[in-house]
């Protein structure tokens, strides 16, 4: 048991029983608890495994690598469009935890049987179109470029889906603007 964990687990003001219950589930499975990311995380062999989740309407465990799971239980939830490698389970309250134990369970051993594998997802890499907006932007500053040409290509990508998502062109000049600060500073839209 990670201290770090305890501690967060006890200042949530939401999800704490539902955290506490998962966490023994997790913890029976042999796994390493750390707290990475502002959340419980568990490993097996340094590998990352699960990561417990809590939003606003669901609480959930994700699988770094559920997209190479059978889930034969049709359980796990892809969390958006542009995601290739993880998926979720969702909960709503510990009961749903405590019913299905086992599954959990199941689920857990057989991401640590694709770990212990070595197996990979393949991302697909798909070039993101660069918003006219914001090759503008690039093109007339070079500090611009430079900062953003540095970001890793997973926070390159997500501000390029960030800025291309609005219709109008106004509010995608808006989020480019907005975000500029952060990209000179070397930072993605989540840091």
């Amino acid at each position: 048991m990670n201290s770090k964990v305890d501690d967060h687990i006890n200042q949530s003001k939401q999800w704490k029983d539902e955290m506490n219950a998962l966490r023994i589930i997790i913890l029976d499975c042999q796994l390493a608890e750390d707290f990475k990311w502002g959340k419980p995380c568990y490993s097996f062999q340094g590998k990352n495994i699960v990561i417990i989740q809590g939003f606003k309407d669901y609480f959930a465990l994700m699988f770094f690598k559920g997209g190479l799971m059978k889930d034969s239980q049709n359980l796990l939830v892809k969390m958006g469009e542009n995601t290739q490698a993880g998926r979720q389970m969702r909960f709503q309250n510990v009961q749903d935890i405590l019913d299905k134990k086992s599954i959990i369970k199941d689920y857990i051993f057989e991401a640590v049987e694709i770990e212990e594998r070595g197996e990979k997802v393949e991302i697909k890499r798909e070039a993101t179109p660069v918003p006219e907006e914001f090759q503008i932007k690039l093109n007339e500053n070079s500090k611009l470029k430079s900062a953003f040409e540095s970001l890793t290509p997973g926070r390159q990508r997500a501000y390029l889906i960030h800025f291309s998502a609005p219709k109008q062109s106004k509010t995608r000049e808006s989020r480019i603007e907005k975000s500029i600060p952060n990209i000179l500073k070397g930072k993605g839209m989540n840091d």
